[in-house]
């Protein structure tokens, strides 16, 4: 008996991990004011096609089948994207409410890969902010996503930063199609020069702009200023998009959040309308997101302004796992048995129990466990008041003895906080 080829089973010391994780990215959401929700797994096909905002790869990359009812059924999905789902509970389930409204969740997602070795359900703790327009809820979602990974302790990670909208409107002067204009964009993402070479020879302005969008990734706003001398003279769309991105970079560079400015950043030319970032560790892309603007009004809501990120969760897992984040340590766990059969030494287990439970510690009773998988071993040698419990400490041997019920030393011996 096999699992399904690209699913993952979570094994108890993969749960340790993900639970680090999750609650790290919970008090962080919680404390900049998000609230959270959950959406379906099942999600219906027509609320990802009828956005227009997936790409025809991810389309074909969907898990979908007939919801049969009888000779009439419409056509579900594994929910491929965390964010089309929160918009679609928005505005179905709250009624799309006037003022900003910031949530936070933590769900997989399903893609279909021809490699069986690749993932086809995905961990995501996403976070969205709808209803403000303003650079500072851009400013906010970075400095949120970047709090997340410092609470994990990961070492410095590389913040690149990009705007759709400019890319956007210098391909909309070039008077292409949007299928050409999306073939472009995915070509810069990948520096596709000989076939953006071509490109060239049938749209001769596409020239003018080409080398200093694929120069090397810039560093301030200066950079940003000097690409708007050269590109934006003769287009108010475009001045507005670079007056709107030099005010985010000068903001992050003023909140002490080092950046590199990448016009090349991947990131989904049909669903990003504004600022878009990623976050790297050591060539690892742990997460990302930006402004999409057009969204909510393709589900039936109203026009207004949306952001949103997302942290890759198995990827993060595979970090802690392999030693990374130094704050990483080796939870305490601590197995109390009794070494008599007397149900009072029973019930003197179980109140030393429940007094760990209270202090936060990890404490159970001795059922029979390999106990290589806990930090400290309580033995309660008698149950009497001034009964001794002994307490050896399983990494390096060393043993500690209680007599009575001195509860404050049992903790000091466990080096509780």
């Amino acid at each position: 008996m096999r699992k399904c080829k690209g699913m993952r089973d979570l094994l108890p010391q993969d749960m340790v991990v993900f639970r680090r994780i999750e609650d790290a990215f919970r008090e962080s959401c919680t404390r900049f004011g998000y609230q959270e929700v959950r959406t379906p797994t099942l999600e219906y096909l027509h609320c990802f096609t009828s956005t227009g905002t997936l790409t025809p790869q991810m389309l074909r990359s969907v898990y979908s089948f007939l919801d049969w009812d009888g000779w009439s059924g419409e056509r579900i999905v594994l929910r491929p994207d965390g964010t089309i789902p929160l918009a679609r509970l928005y505005v179905d389930s709250l009624g799309a409410p006037k003022g900003v409204s910031k949530f936070f969740y933590v769900e997989n997602v399903f893609r279909f890969t021809e490699s069986a070795e690749e993932a086809r359900e995905r961990w995501q703790c996403g976070a969205e902010l709808l209803g403000s327009s303003v650079p500072l809820a851009d400013a906010e979602l970075v400095l949120l996503a970047t709090d997340v990974l410092e609470r994990l302790c990961l070492g410095p990670v590389r913040l690149e930063i990009s705007h759709a909208g400019i890319l956007r409107h210098l391909l909309e002067e070039l008077d292409l199609d949007p299928e050409e204009q999306g073939r472009v964009f995915d070509q810069i993402q990948v520096a596709d020069l000989q076939s953006l070479a071509l490109m060239e020879r049938q749209h001769p302005r596409l020239g003018r702009f080409l080398p200093l969008l694929l120069d090397p990734k810039g560093q301030g706003s200066g950079f940003l200023r000097n690409l708007k001398a050269s590109l934006a003279s003769e287009s108010p769309p475009l001045e507005a998009s670079f007056d709107n991105f030099i005010q985010l970079a000068d903001l992050l560079s003023l909140l002490g959040r080092p950046y590199e400015i990448n016009f090349s950043l991947p990131g989904g030319f049909e669903y990003y309308t504004g600022f878009m970032f990623q976050l790297f560790l050591n060539g690892t892309k742990l997460g990302g997101g930006g402004r999409y603007d057009g969204l909510i009004p393709l589900v039936g809501g109203p026009s207004i302004s949306s952001l949103g990120f997302a942290l890759y969760l198995d990827r993060l897992m595979g970090l802690l796992a392999s030693g990374g984040g130094k704050g990483t340590s080796v939870p305490r766990r601590v197995l109390v048995e009794a070494k008599e059969e007397a149900l009072a030494a029973s019930k003197r287990c179980f109140d030393l129990i429940r007094q760990l439970h209270d202090e936060g510690v990890i404490a159970e009773l001795d059922l029979g466990q390999d106990r290589k998988a806990y930090s400290h071993v309580v033995s309660v040698e008698d149950a009497s008041p001034n009964g001794i419990c002994r307490v050896e400490t399983m990494f390096t041997g060393k043993r500690f003895q209680i007599k009575g019920q001195d509860f404050q030393a049992l903790v000091k011996a466990l080096g509780v906080d």
